[in-house]
């Protein structure tokens, strides 16, 4: 998910192309949140920021959530340039770990004061359908809404997981705008990193 307006290709569906529609959403108060405690889960959480994050760590986790949703947007850009993004001061990079090992991630960014966009979020594989991401989302808007923008954003899209939609529903977000159209279809063997 990102929330910068998406290119869409109005071109018809191919081999390369995937038809999608994409749906963004903003929160524009701080709103009550279920109880921020984790699920009941019998491993040890914690939700940490990873300051200063290496480009190949940042693919890891962006490949392992986001590949099974066809994200492919960072896997268009350099090493350099991810880097400029990642470790900008006013991008947050929160990791969930469940057990000691990577279990979703979000990034938050915040260069603009006033509308900070919920990037990406979403857990991995192996924890997805664990009841950990309203736990996960909850925290997160709730780190985003402590840097003290006036609005937070984000979009979702039909190749993501079924129930992100109603999810950040749920915790308020309202929809604002939907378009539709086609994305180039995820090809692991396009990453330049």
């Amino acid at each position: 998910m990102t929330t910068s307006y998406s290119p869409l290709s109005l071109t018809p569906e191919r081999q390369d192309r995937i038809a999608v529609t994409i749906t963004y959403l903003e929160l524009t108060a701080r709103t009550p949140l279920p109880p921020l405690s984790p699920p009941g889960q019998k491993m040890k959480l914690a939700l940490m920021r990873a300051e200063n994050p290496p480009v190949h760590f940042y693919r890891y986790l962006y490949d392992l959530v986001g590949a099974p949703y066809n994200w492919v947007s960072r896997r268009k850009i350099g090493d350099e340039e991810l880097a400029a993004i990642i470790q900008d001061e006013d991008v947050y990079l929160y990791v969930l770990y469940a057990g000691g090992v990577p279990a979703g991630m979000a990034e938050i960014d915040a260069r603009d004061r006033r509308v900070h966009e919920l990037k990406f979020f979403g857990l991995t594989p192996d924890f997805t359908g664990r009841g950990l991401g309203r736990y996960f989302l909850a925290n997160v808007i709730d780190l985003a809404w402590s840097h003290g923008p006036e609005t937070l954003r984000l979009e979702t899209c039909t190749l993501d997981h079924p129930a992100a939609l109603p999810l950040y529903q749920r915790l308020g977000f309202s929809v604002i705008d939907r378009r539709s159209g086609y994305v180039e279809r995820y090809n692991p063997e396009n990453s330049p990193g």
